[in-house]
């Protein structure tokens, strides 16, 4: 995996995991505004779980437990059938 694209997977991840953090531990009021919604916290969580999903995707791609390009080649081919 490059650069780029190490960062635009980790961007993903984070994004993702920041909708599944937003709604834990989220008290409302009457309103149904939230009261404290602990977004300093939250960032931190998703980052931090976002560089362990992050590290087990990039340990499998090195480890060539996932291949893209095997992948593509086979889509390649069965698209040629």
């Amino acid at each position: 995996m490059g650069l780029v694209s190490g960062i635009v997977v980790f961007f993903l991840i984070w994004w993702v995991a920041l909708f599944t953090v937003l709604p834990f531990s989220l008290q409302r009021d009457e309103t149904g505004k939230p009261d404290d919604p602990r977004l300093k916290r939250k960032v931190l969580y998703t980052t931090l779980l976002a560089i362990v999903i992050w590290l087990v995707i990039y340990m499998l791609i090195q480890a060539d437990v996932i291949s893209f390009r095997e992948m593509a080649d086979t889509m390649a081919q069965g698209d040629k059938k």
